[in-house]
């Protein structure tokens, strides 16, 4: 049993199979996913899959790219529309310095609205941080001093000192198909020493599809591919990989509940 704890079902890209996509991941012992918001506009359409599946969840957020189309968001608009069950993290969201698709001036106070809404519910904080790990880490340290809340570092491709940071609140490192690029051996380091009940894995579909089956679209289907790496890269076997990160999933995201059919 896998759990794929960052998926885009809602990407266009998956427009015309997203239900053969689901069963293919479920034949790959995929049994669970966590489906991502990247924009509240985004929500009707995210929450369909959610809707349609007992084994799919949600999450309610602005990625950095679009936080210039949300200047006026506050905690109080995530912690309403967080109320549903399904809704089991709020994010994603944090830093992009490296596209800066919104400016840095928008960034911030989106990402703090977010970080607000996680200590007011107690809802995991998804976080993509890009080039921006010395003030992702600054924000997140100084925010926990005021109030808890559990961070979740996506598709890891920071430094050691973010890590160790995020780690030392309580906080979780989530790897993805990156950790198996042959370029990727600072990340590979980082895996290898992060405590593996602070591990879990994510496809981020449909991009960074995993080798083999890079430069194709990816799917939940190939997260196998990812808990293979990872299991060679923590020296244990993938029933260990898949039952750690299974359990990791399910303690960092207290709202989602398994499946018993």
């Amino acid at each position: 049993m896998l759990v794929d704890s960052h998926v885009n079902l809602h990407s266009e890209q998956y427009a015309d199979d997203c239900s053969a996509v689901i069963a293919a991941a479920r034949a790959a012992g995929v049994t669970y996913m966590l489906t991502i918001s990247d924009k509240l506009t985004s929500t009707d359409a995210i929450k369909k899959f959610s809707d349609a599946h007992d084994f799919i969840w949600r999450s309610i957020g602005v990625h950095p790219h679009f936080a210039s189309d949300y200047t006026d968001l506050s905690a109080q608009k995530l912690i309403d529309l967080a109320v549903d069950e399904n809704v089991i993290g709020i994010g994603e969201c944090g830093l992009d310095f490296h596209y800066e698709y919104s400016d840095r001036a928008a960034q911030r106070p989106v990402f703090l609205a977010h970080i607000l809404a996680a200590q007011a519910t107690g809802l995991p904080l998804i976080i993509h941080t890009r080039e921006a790990d010395d003030e992702t880490r600054e924000t997140l340290t100084r925010a926990y001093g005021e109030g808890a809340f559990t961070p979740l570092l996506h598709c890891y491709t920071g430094g050691k000192e973010l890590a160790e940071a995020a780690i030392e609140i309580g906080g979780y490192i989530s790897f993805s198909g990156i950790i198996t690029f042959k370029n990727a051996v600072d990340i590979r380091t980082i895996a290898e020493a992060t405590p593996l009940d602070r591990i879990i894995i994510e496809t981020d579909c449909p991009y960074l599809a995993p080798v083999p089956m890079r430069g194709r679209r990816n799917e939940p289907a190939y997260l196998v591919h990812v808990a293979e790496k990872l299991a060679e890269i923590k020296g244990v076997s993938i029933d260990e990989i898949a039952q750690a990160t299974t359990d990791n999933f399910f303690r960092l995201f207290s709202r989602a509940k398994r499946s018993t059919k």
